[in-house]
């Protein structure tokens, strides 16, 4: 299937790391023009050199913190100046956030709630005018399976993610209009960094996604259908095809990349 990101501009936030990455690189490969956010600005101009090997015939380095403002208006006014228009935002920022009630202060809430939900927005009001401006153009919202399975120790962590859930269905009606389309895709358990030290404690293999949601089963009772984590690459293909010119008729949706559960 052709995606249709030949000629096409997209932005990934998060997209040194992780989901993002591989997010980024599907798309590289398919011929988009690619927009790199991160805070660290050496893994930004790494990931910029993979995406060029990968395929992507021009990738814009984006060094910003999405939790300030200013930086957020600067990112897109780069696009802006390179690109005039904008196809695709896609947003797969995850917070920090882990701890239980008792755990969290005032300022952890409002930190995770921030950096889940609020830049995401931030990235949206940004970018409107530019997705506005492009021939077709989508924005694909990253957030959780904690999201429909809550879990003790992500209180803030699922809340900041729900709330960036609201706000995806709130803009999927808001931009209709406008024939921008707005979905999110939810994560079931995935292989990413956060994972590794989990792993490597245990004496797991990281290339070994079946031991891995073992360990993940025994410790939280969690259950998934196909038996194993997922790949970041597993995610991806499904962001790549919201975020895409053949996404023609879904806006809305949340799409759940979880390897199999009962979620609606």
């Amino acid at each position: 299937m052709d995606l249709g990101f030949t000629g096409a501009s997209a932005v990934v936030v998060g997209g040194t790391r992780g989901i993002g990455y591989a997010t980024a690189v599907c798309l590289a490969r398919e011929g988009c023009r690619l927009g790199i956010v991160g805070r660290d600005e050496s893994r930004v101009s790494e990931t910029a050199r993979a995406l060029r090997a990968a395929g992507s015939p021009d990738v814009l380095e984006l060094a910003a913190d999405t939790t300030s403002a200013a930086a957020v208006d600067a990112v897109f006014d780069q696009v802006r100046g390179r690109w005039g228009a904008l196809n695709a935002l896609i947003n797969t920022v995850g917070p920090a956030g882990a701890g239980r009630l008792e755990d969290l202060t005032d300022a952890a809430w409002a930190t995770t709630v921030d950096q889940a939900a609020i830049s995401a927005i931030r990235c949206v009001r940004a970018a409107l005018p530019l997705l506005r401006h492009a021939e077709w153009a989508r924005i694909v919202h990253v957030t959780a399976m904690s999201v429909q399975r809550q879990s003790p120790g992500l209180i803030a962590y699922t809340a900041a993610k729900s709330a960036l859930l609201s706000a995806t269905k709130n803009l999927a009606r808001t931009l209709a209009p406008d024939g921008i389309l707005v979905n999110a895709v939810a994560p079931g358990p995935i292989l990413t960094d956060w994972a590794r030290p989990v792993l490597a404690s245990a004496g797991i293999a990281e290339q070994d996604p079946a031991a891995a949601f073992q360990l993940l089963q025994k410790g939280h009772g969690m259950s998934v259908d196909l038996g194993r984590f997922g790949l970041p690459e597993e995610v991806a293909t499904v962001i790549a095809f919201c975020a895409s010119h053949a996404n023609s008729f879904m806006t809305g949706a949340h799409l759940n990349v979880d390897g199999g559960s009962d979620f609606l």
